[in-house]
């Protein structure tokens, strides 16, 4: 077995171990900070300066950054959880986190000039990324031209670099690839088109570019990543063997955690004090039906953990042995990410219904919860009919006729 096979060393496990643990600890201790700034994050529909700067500071940006460029290089769990908790203090401030980090873990499987380019003057470079592609290409001497609009680049405001999509089709337009290029935001503008009812405070614009040149040394073969054959600079960097789609997956399952997780608490937190109108009970808590409306939520708040949770640990465990996820695994991902989605928003209606209409009232967290949660549900990677089938199919042998995002 050569050298870059071996298991970890104790050590390594170790290093491991703490920076997983310092960098929960540090989430943890940004949640009254973030909350505070969660309804000014709404309003502004941008993640406020402030909560930037603390995630920055924090070193959260950087958790699937190389270690060699600077980064803690952490494995699908530990991010998985981090986002978790930002989640549980506002949904917003969490899905960028989650999104411009699994943007940043797409360049660490770049070459290592690009990764200078991206990475070298700032560890903490944030790169929003947007899959859906442009198909106004063509080949140039050394890269790609393209022209375009991308939608919704999550984040785009904060952030110095973008993952663009690029489609390229042949002749008889066919498939070719899909290209994901990485270009400096001051070669893009801004499109100010995010007007949701959900995440509003994401900032998911829309990016604009005219003829804009991608060298080769930054465009990554979507195709590869998916069937892992993207040559590996550096095989001793296991998190980037990780299965590409299940990732891609996962980015959008942490916030929907802690929202869930944070309505639940709430609403336990105030039952003591609050009774149910016209009914005998003075106090929620004391009521059999409230109770159980609790429990139902909670078991359904648990269940979606222990789907997203096996997700982050079939893409480390197979990556740390250096296999390719199989298709039945990858196929589960997909469709378990969509269930921990139903999940979470039917445990959230559970809770408001418990509550009662004051949830609604501008001035609850409830109510940015239970949009945030049914926006992030609704994402098209994550949309249950669609990944359910895509499981089917694996299930039963038939040939995959619906996407290559397996």
């Amino acid at each position: 077995m050569g050298a870059s096979l071996r298991p970890p060393s104790k050590r390594t496990s170790d290093q491991t171990r703490l920076v997983r643990e310092r960098l929960v600890t540090v989430a943890k201790s940004l949640q009254p900070l973030l909350a505070e700034h969660a309804a000014e994050t709404e309003r502004e529909r941008r993640v406020t300066d402030a909560n930037i700067e603390a995630l920055r500071d924090a070193g959260l940006f950087r958790m699937l950054t190389p270690k060699r460029c600077g980064g803690y290089e952490v494995n699908a769990r530990t991010a998985l959880e981090v986002v978790a908790l930002v989640a549980e203090a506002c949904g917003s401030t969490a899905w960028v986190l989650g999104l411009l980090t699994h943007a940043a873990w797409f360049a660490g499987m770049l070459g290592d000039q690009a990764r200078e380019e991206i990475f070298g003057d700032d560890p903490d470079t944030r790169i929003t990324g947007v899959f859906a592609p442009s198909e106004d290409m063509r080949h140039e001497e050394g890269g790609l031209r393209v022209s375009g609009k991308w939608y919704w680049a999550s984040g785009s405001l904060h952030a110095s670099w973008a993952m663009l999509g690029v489609l390229e089709r042949d002749v008889q337009a066919r498939v070719v690839d899909h290209w994901l290029g990485f270009v400096p935001m001051r070669e893009l503008t801004i499109e100010n088109t995010w007007y949701a009812s959900g995440m509003k405070g994401t900032g998911s614009n829309c990016l604009v570019a005219e003829d804009l040149f991608i060298p080769a040394h930054r465009l990554m073969s979507l195709r590869q990543a998916i069937v892992g054959t993207i040559p590996n600079t550096h095989p001793d960097e296991i998190v980037y063997h990780g299965a590409c789609v299940p990732m891609m997956v996962l980015a959008l399952l942490g916030p929907q955690l802690g929202l869930a997780r944070a309505a639940l608490q709430h609403v336990i937190a105030v039952a003591g004090r609050r009774n149910i109108p016209y009914t005998i009970y003075e106090r929620e808590a004391d009521s059999p039906a409230f109770q159980m409306q609790i429990a139902d939520a909670a078991l359904r708040i648990d269940s979606a953990h222990l789907h997203a949770y096996r997700i982050a640990d079939d893409i480390d465990n197979f990556a740390a042995r250096h296999q390719r996820m199989d298709l039945t695994t990858r196929a589960r991902a997909r469709a378990s990410a969509g269930y921990v989605g139903k999940l979470v928003t039917e445990s959230i209606n559970t809770l408001i219904s418990a509550y009662g209409a004051g949830a609604f009232a501008d001035s609850n967290p409830l109510q940015r919860i239970w949009r945030d949660a049914n926006t992030a549900a609704r994402h098209a990677l994550v949309l249950p009919p669609v990944c359910e089938e895509i499981y089917g199919k694996a299930l039963l042998g038939l040939d995959n006729n619906i996407t290559p995002l397996i």
